[in-house]
C-alpha cells in the first residue's frame, strides 16, 4: 500500500469524524441534569431519573468502545494490506468470476460479524440485563442470529450476485444495478410484514374489543388502508415498548408491542397510532422512499466510476488500499469505506428532516384525536419505561437523533 491523495484524505476524514463523535459523547454526558425536568416528575421519581442517567452514561461509554473497535480493526486491516491479500487469496481459490467476488464479500462480512458479535452479546446480556430491559434468552439470541444470517444468504447474496454480474457484463451497468437494487428494496418492503417479520416475532391479531374498535375508527377517520392490527410478543426480548406500521398496498399492518398495550391507556394507544398514521398521511414514507431511491442512484453512478478498470479514479482508489486488480466486489467494499464520511454528514441532513417529520406527525395526531394530552402522556410513559435521556446535548441531537428530544416534542404538543 502506497499513500496517495485519496488514502490520506480518507484517513484524515475518518479520524476527524471519530473525534467529532467522541466530543459529542463527552458533551452528552456532561449535559445530564442533576434534577428531573418539571414536565417529567409525574413519571420519573428520583430513583428512575438517576437510573436513566446511569443508562445514558453506560451506553455512551460502550459506544466509545464500539467505535474504537470498528476504527482500529479497519485501520489495521487497511495498513497491513489486508484488502489486497484477501483479494489475491479469493482469486487463487475461485478465479476471477462472480463466485470469487461473493467469496471476498462473504469473508469480509464474516470477519466484521465475528468482531462485533461479542459486543452485541455484551450489550444484550450485560448492559440491557443490568438495567432490567433484557428478556432475551441465549436460545432466542442464537435463533435470531441464525435467522438473520439465513435471510442474508437467501435474499442479499442473490442481489449482490446480480449486481456483480451486471457490472461485469452489461453496458451502463450502474443504471441497471440501480434498477435491480430499487426493485429489491420495494420487494422486501412488500413481503416484510408477511414473510420476514413473523420469523422473529409472533403477530397475534388483536381481539375484538374497545381498543380494536377505537383503532379501526381512527383508521377510517384518517382514511388509512389498514389490513391488520396485531400485537407483537416483544416482551420475549425486552421490556421496552414500541408501535409501528409496515408494508404498503394491501399489506399495511399496525403492530403494537405487548409491553405497550399493557402500559398505555386506550386513549394513549390511539394517539400513538395516530402519530404513526400521520407519517402516512403526511406522505413522509413516500418522500423518504423516493429520496432513498434517488440517493441510491447517485451512489451506483459513483460506484461505476469507482470500479471502472480504465478510470483514473478507480486506479487511485484501489492503490490507496493496496489492491492491484480493479473488480466490482472489492470496489463495493472500498467505495463503502470511502463514502462513509460523506454518508455520516448526509445523515445529519437526513436526521434533521426526520425530526421535522416527527413534529408534523405529532401535530397530525393532536389534531385528528382532539386530545394532544393523550400523546403527551403516552410519550412520557415511553420515556420512563425506556429510561430515555431527557436532556441530550445539541451536538448529539444534530449528529444522531432521528426524533426530536422529548422535551421539545412535549412543548410543541402543549402549545397547540
Amino acid at each position: 500500500m502506497e499513500p496517495n491523495a485519496i488514502g490520506i484524505t480518507l484517513l484524515v476524514a475518518l479520524l476527524l469524524l471519530w473525534n467529532l463523535d467522541f466530543v459529542a459523547t463527552l458533551l452528552n454526558i456532561r449535559a445530564l441534569e442533576p434534577e428531573t425536568p418539571d414536565e417529567f416528575k409525574d413519571v420519573f421519581d428520583d430513583g428512575r431519573f438517576a437510573k436513566s442517567q446511569d443508562y445514558t452514561r453506560t451506553n455512551a461509554r460502550f459506544g466509545i468502545i464500539e467505535s474504537i473497535v470498528s476504527l482500529f480493526t479497519l485501520l489495521c486491516f487497511w495498513f497491513i494490506g489486508g484488502f489486497g491479500w484477501l483479494d489475491a487469496l479469493t482469486r487463487a481459490w475461485a478465479g476471477d468470476g462472480i463466485f470469487a467476488g461473493l467469496l471476498f464479500l462473504g469473508l469480509i462480512f464474516i470477519g466484521h460479524y465475528l468482531i462485533h458479535l461479542p459486543l452485541s452479546i455484551y450489550s444484550t446480556f450485560v448492559i440491557e440485563e443490568k438495567f432490567g430491559f433484557n428478556r432475551t434468552t441465549p436460545g432466542v439470541f442464537v435463533a435470531d442470529q441464525f435467522k438473520s444470517l439465513l435471510l442474508m444468504l437467501i435474499l442479499v447474496a442473490p442481489l449482490i450476485a446480480g449486481i456483480l454480474w451486471i457490472f461485469d457484463s452489461v453496458p451502463h451497468a450502474w443504471l441497471w444495478a440501480w434498477l435491480l437494487f430499487s426493485g429489491f428494496q420495494l420487494f422486501v418492503t412488500y413481503i416484510a410484514p408477511t414473510a420476514i417479520l413473523p420469523l422473529f416475532n409472533k403477530f397475534t391479531p388483536m381481539p375484538e374489543g374497545e381498543l380494536r374498535t377505537a383503532i379501526e375508527r381512527m383508521a377510517v377517520k384518517c382514511e388509512f388502508p389498514l389490513a391488520e392490527i396485531s400485537e407483537i410478543d416483544g416482551s420475549k426480548r425486552s421490556t421496552k415498548a414500541n408501535a409501528y406500521f409496515t408494508g404498503f398496498g394491501k399489506t399495511k399492518r399496525i403492530a403494537l408491542y405487548d409491553t405497550l398495550v399493557k402500559e398505555q391507556t386506550q386513549g394513549e394507544l390511539v394517539a400513538v397510532l395516530a402519530h404513526e398514521i400521520g407519517h402516512f398521511k403526511c406522505r413522509h414514507i413516500i418522500q423518504r422512499m423516493a429520496v432513498s431511491i434517488v440517493q441510491s442512484g447517485i451512489l451506483f453512478f459513483l460506484l461505476g466510476l469507482a470500479v471502472d478498470p480504465d478510470g483514473a479514479f478507480a486506479r487511485e482508489l484501489f492503490d490507496a488500499f493496496g489492491v492491484g486488480t480493479i473488480s466490482t466486489a472489492v470496489g463495493l467494499v472500498l467505495f463503502g469505506i470511502l463514502f462513509s464520511p460523506v454518508s455520516r454528514l448526509l445523515g445529519v441532513l437526513s436526521n434533521a428532516w426526520s425530526r421535522r417529520h416527527e413534529f408534523e406527525a405529532d401535530a397530525f395526531a393532536s389534531k385528528v384525536t382532539g386530545h394532544p394530552e393523550d400523546l403527551v402522556t403516552a410519550l412520557k410513559k415511553l420515556s420512563a419505561n425506556n429510561l430515555s435521556n431527557l436532556t441530550p446535548h445539541r451536538l448529539r441531537v444534530l449528529l444522531d437523533y432521528s426524533h426530536p428530544p422529548l422535551l421539545e416534542r412535549l412543548r410543541a404538543l402543549q402549545s397547540q
